[in-house]
């Protein structure tokens, strides 16, 4: 449930919007000024080739632009990948509490669902292998940096998956927050890997999620196969001018990564201050243990949304026993500074 369908349920307005893993500090000038250029424009429907941004993307990469498929964000492109491989009764792997909107496009096209355990609150890469195996599955989904819990998989484990997953099986990995990881820390992946796609998103560090641009990486032979049933004109002009404009300011990506660093810093601060727990975390979101159970954690993420404080939790077992608070700005940090307290002693 979206914040604003929270909204509607309650009759209130959240004061602080810390919940959904969006970027509370915007999009680069670049990118604004791009569509402000473009909205006069937008009678035309986008180029249904993306032309120019897959060419960009394939500089940024260093990839053919053959090597690249634009989608209406990671969403649109899960239900294009799914469309292709999957038939009912087909098996995908995933975790257990991982991306659930992935598993939605499954169970919409009759594939059958496998789930592993999270271990250690981190996707366990040796018993995500064990089970496709087990099962000859056609996908295996694992996100990397991980949500809900933040954590990851060190580059060499994604790597040692990538050499011993069945030819048969297409790995789909989705790096939603690979812009706020270090470079040492993203898996050298050849693009020639014919049974890998790397999904990539301008929704989180470059602050657009409400345009709905992503993108996938992957051998080319498997990219081409998008053309077969992709939404040619699900791209907006407005949408595709911003992502390139938003592609030459490095300067705004390298601020937003710190001020999500200093963010982070102050939220472990008032979790250890609270007597809890984080998670260490890769992304722009803390997972925070209350140390209790999972009711405790529903009872501290209902109060602080009495209190117009959105935030989420996992929602599968052991993980939720945390709630999963958003990187905000100061004024909606100070507020969560204050109910949180409140919630953890109401609860």
């Amino acid at each position: 449930m979206g914040p604003e369908a929270q909204e509607r349920a309650f009759g209130n307005v959240f004061k602080a919007r810390i919940g959904a893993n969006e970027s509370v500090f915007g999009m680069s000038s670049k990118a604004m000024e791009a569509i402000q250029r473009e909205i006069a424009q937008t009678w035309q429907y986008g180029d249904p080739e993306n032309f120019e941004l897959k060419n960009a993307l394939s500089k940024k990469h260093n990839v053919s632009p053959s090597n690249i498929v634009v989608g209406e964000g990671i969403d649109g492109l899960l239900g294009y990948l799914v469309r292709l491989i999957i038939e009912e009764g087909d098996n995908v792997v995933t975790t257990d509490g991982a991306y659930p909107t992935f598993n939605y496009h499954v169970n919409g096209y009759g594939g059958q669902l496998h789930k592993v355990p999270f271990k250690n609150d981190t996707e366990d890469l040796d018993n995500l292998l064990s089970k496709v195996i087990e099962t000859s599955a056609k996908i295996l989904y694992v996100s990397n940096p991980n949500n809900p819990m933040g954590t990851i998989n060190q580059p060499e484990a994604i790597e040692k998956l990538i050499q011993n997953l069945p030819k048969s099986t297409l790995l789909c990995l989705d790096e939603a927050y690979i812009d706020f990881l270090t470079p040492n820390l993203v898996p050298n992946i050849s693009i020639k890997e014919p049974n890998v796609i790397r999904m990539r998103t301008f929704s989180k560090a470059y602050g657009m999620a409400g345009l709905r641009v992503g993108y996938a990486i992957g051998e080319q032979n498997l990219i081409l196969n998008f053309e077969k049933i992709r939404n040619h004109f699900g791209m907006s002009r407005v949408s595709q001018a911003a992502a390139l404009a938003a592609l030459e300011d490095d300067e705004f990506i390298d601020k937003i990564i710190k001020k999500v660093e200093l963010g982070k810093k102050r939220i472990s601060k008032i979790v250890l201050d609270n007597n809890c727990k984080f998670i260490n975390s890769y992304t722009n979101f803390i997972s925070i243990d209350c140390l209790k159970n999972e009711v405790f954690a529903k009872n501290v993420l209902e109060n602080l949304i009495k209190n117009k404080i959105f935030v989420r939790m996992p929602y599968s077992f052991p993980q939720n026993r945390c709630i999963r608070v958003t990187v905000g700005l100061d004024e909606d940090i100070d507020l969560f500074e204050k109910y949180f307290p409140i919630a953890l002693k109401e609860s």
